[in-house]
């Protein structure tokens, strides 16, 4: 039976030789990472929330050197990898990212929220219909597993793109580009405000 998390402060106004606003900010990190499996059932996720900073209120003392959301994060993190070790009956030991990824995946294609959110972090035994799903859905969410992702492509602004690529060039060549391109301009100025007019005059005085 894991003691009560000790909620008075100590003399120093602290718990666990950290300062509330410290275990406030842990409290929120592992609400937070609760909510990303959701878990929205409040009175679960404050039991949840409250039993994983038990754990790291135990270890605090003995790591001074290190935040309470730090401690927090991993004792979140080792319960839950844990837990799904029991229920997929996989050893955690070497395999513990693999494990906490997959399983975490596994929670969310078994709709553990909408079908078994009261099973969550519980120990065993658990419904057999639940840990058939979840490891079913464990070994589908395998090394094969990939999610669906767009590949960013290049935008293609015609003209302008080539206008930016100028600045690439060497100082010779970029002066006779833009030069180019004044002229450019110019022609078709001259073109549009009456020069068109004079060509086909000049053409007809020499047919």
């Amino acid at each position: 039976m894991e003691p009560a998390l000790k909620i008075l402060t100590d003399v120093s106004g602290e718990i666990a030789g950290r300062s509330l606003e410290e275990w406030n900010a842990a409290y929120v990190k592992v609400e937070n990472y609760f909510h990303a499996l959701r878990i929205r059932n409040k009175p679960l996720l404050g039991q949840l929330v409250l039993r994983v900073l038990e754990r790291a209120q135990r270890r605090a003392p003995a790591e001074p050197n290190r935040s309470a959301t730090e401690i927090a994060a991993e004792e979140m993190d080792h319960l839950v990898t844990g837990w799904f070790g029991e229920v997929l009956q996989t050893s955690p030991v070497g395999s513990e990212q693999t494990l906490s990824t997959r399983g975490r995946l596994a929670l969310l294609l078994a709709d553990m929220p909408g079908k078994w959110q009261d099973q969550f972090l519980r120990p065993g035994p658990w419904p057999q219909e639940f840990v058939e799903a979840m490891r079913e859905s464990f070994f589908r969410a395998g090394p094969d597993f990939q999610l669906s992702k767009m590949t960013p492509r290049p935008l293609d602004l015609g003209p302008i793109t080539t206008l930016t690529n100028l600045g690439k060039l060497p100082y010779v060549r970029m002066t006779l580009a833009w030069t180019g391109f004044a002229l450019l301009l110019v022609a078709i100025f001259w073109l549009t405000h009456g020069g068109f007019e004079q060509l086909i005059g000049w053409f007809r005085q020499y047919d």
